[in-house]
């Protein structure tokens, strides 16, 4: 019995949540963003994405979030079909992840609280259920007695960590973290990835893209490079050179 649990568990763990089949996106412009991209990535793992300026990076989280459709391939995310997916399903889709922006995106003239309850008034969730996981949330990324403060009176790093809370506060299955590092400085970037790390052994999926290195060197996750809209680099151990 105990061996079907781990069996099951195990089976569970490994389980697609993004999946690209021969994807290639190419814009109006003529621009070529991607390029027979095949890629999996299985539930609870956590993913670097690297690449230079142009490597196709920002286009393959846009289609992860179907800001942006294929124009071949397929594409799965969290059991959703996403090259046959309407319009109007899109917001069930984005439900089930949490996105963290280099830009913060607080709302300026709500309070830490009200930013991170924003999420969950979204979704159509109680109050009662809005006071505890928004507490909950701020706890773990340490801002539990910031909950009255308004976004001006937050560094930068602060400011970064209510935007993660309110990524968490719907208990996604995957985060999506786009540069969340690009504006603070280098030590508040190990304390965010830190955080997102031990989201991570809880059972989330986080894929971050990054531009800074010497993060990809310091932790050992999973690094997809780009480059040119293809893949050409997949190092499960990490440390792309």
């Amino acid at each position: 019995m105990t061996e079907e649990i781990f069996q099951h568990q195990t089976a569970f763990e490994e389980a697609p949540i993004i999946e690209f089949r021969g994807v290639s996106k190419t814009y109006n412009t003529g621009t070529h963003a991607l390029e027979d991209v095949n890629i999996t990535i299985n539930k609870g793992e956590f993913v670097f994405v690297v690449g230079s300026s142009g490597a196709g990076k920002s286009t393959f989280m846009k289609l992860i979030m179907r800001e942006e459709k294929a124009n071949t391939g397929l594409i799965e995310v969290n059991g959703f079909n996403l090259t046959k997916m309407p319009r109007r399903q899109v917001p069930m889709l984005r439900r089930t992840m949490g996105i963290v922006f280099q830009d913060f995106r607080l709302i300026p003239t709500m309070n830490v609280f009200e930013n991170v309850a924003f999420a969950m008034h979204v979704v159509g969730a109680s109050g009662r259920e809005i006071r505890r996981e928004v507490a909950k949330a701020l706890s773990k990324v340490g801002l539990g007695d910031k909950a009255r403060s308004m976004p001006r009176q937050l560094s930068g790093g602060e400011q970064q960590r209510v935007g993660l809370a309110r990524a968490l506060v719907n208990s996604p299955d995957l985060i999506i973290a786009d540069e969340p590092t690009g504006n603070v400085d280098p030590n508040m970037s190990y304390e965010i990835v830190s955080l997102l790390t031990e989201i991570n052994k809880r059972g989330t999926t986080v894929l971050m893209v990054t531009h800074d290195h010497n993060l990809v060197r310091d932790f050992n996750h999973r690094v997809i490079m780009l480059d040119s809209g293809r893949i050409v680099a997949d190092n499960s151990s990490g440390g792309v050179e």
